[in-house]
C-alpha cells in the first residue's frame, strides 16, 4: 500500500470539463470565456453552474444579460479554448481571433459557437458569492447539437466528438470506454 501525504485544503477534484462560455449583452460585444468550474447541479429542471471571477471581462456581461451559452470543447477546439481562457475580451474579439463562428441561439440572445458539438443555452437564476469566484446558477432553456454525431435512429453519439477535460493545469482527450451506467450490477447471460 502506498503512503499518502497530507496537503492543505484545495481543489483537487479532477478531471473536470473545460468549456467555452459565450455571452453578450446590450452594453458588451459577444465574448468567450473558458471555464473549468462548470457542472450539472439538477436534472429537473435542468440546471448548471459556472463560477467566474468578478475581475473577468465576461463576469459583467453575464451579470448584465442574465444568460450565457456553454459550448463543449473537442480536440479540434482545445487551442481556441486555451486562448479564450488566457486572453481578455476587453482588448480583442475572440470570435474573430480564433476564427470561431457565432451561432444564433434558439431561446436567448447570447450566441453559441458553431464549431462546438453541443451548445447549452442558460438563463441565470441566482448569483452566489463564494470568495474568489461567484457562482452563476442557471436553468438550461435550450440545447443544440451537431447533426454529424446523430445516427439513423436519432441517437446522439457525443463521445465520438473527441471531448476534452482539464486536469491540474493540463488538457486531456477522453479515451477508452470502461463501462456503461449500471454495468457493475447487470446480470450476465
Amino acid at each position: 500500500m502506498s503512503e499518502k501525504e497530507q496537503w492543505k485544503p484545495g481543489n483537487m477534484l479532477y478531471p473536470i470539463p473545460a468549456v467555452m462560455v459565450s455571452c453578450a449583452s446590450e452594453t458588451y460585444k459577444p465574448n468567450i470565456i473558458t471555464i473549468a468550474w462548470a457542472g450539472t447541479v439538477c436534472s429537473s429542471p435542468a440546471m448548471v453552474s459556472i463560477s467566474v471571477r468578478k475581475e473577468r471581462f465576461s463576469y459583467n456581461i453575464i451579470k448584465e444579460s442574465g444568460e450565457f451559452v456553454i459550448n463543449l470543447v473537442t480536440r479540434e477546439l482545445v487551442k481556441q479554448a486555451d486562448y479564450c481562457g488566457v486572453r481578455s475580451g476587453r482588448e480583442i474579439d475572440k470570435f474573430k481571433e480564433m476564427k470561431l463562428t457565432p451561432s444564433k441561439s434558439t431561446k436567448i440572445s447570447a450566441p453559441g459557437i458553431v464549431e462546438s458539438p453541443v451548445n447549452i443555452e442558460c438563463v441565470v437564476k441566482q448569483i452566489i458569492p463564494l470568495g474568489s469566484h461567484d457562482m452563476f446558477l442557471a436553468e438550461v432553456v435550450g440545447v443544440t447539437v451537431d447533426k454529424r454525431y446523430m445516427d439513423e435512429k436519432g441517437r446522439f453519439h457525443l463521445n465520438k466528438s473527441g471531448l476534452i477535460v482539464y486536469s491540474h493545469g493540463e488538457y486531456y482527450a477522453l479515451g477508452d470506454l470502461l463501462g456503461k451506467f449500471g454495468y457493475s450490477v447487470k446480470k450476465k447471460k
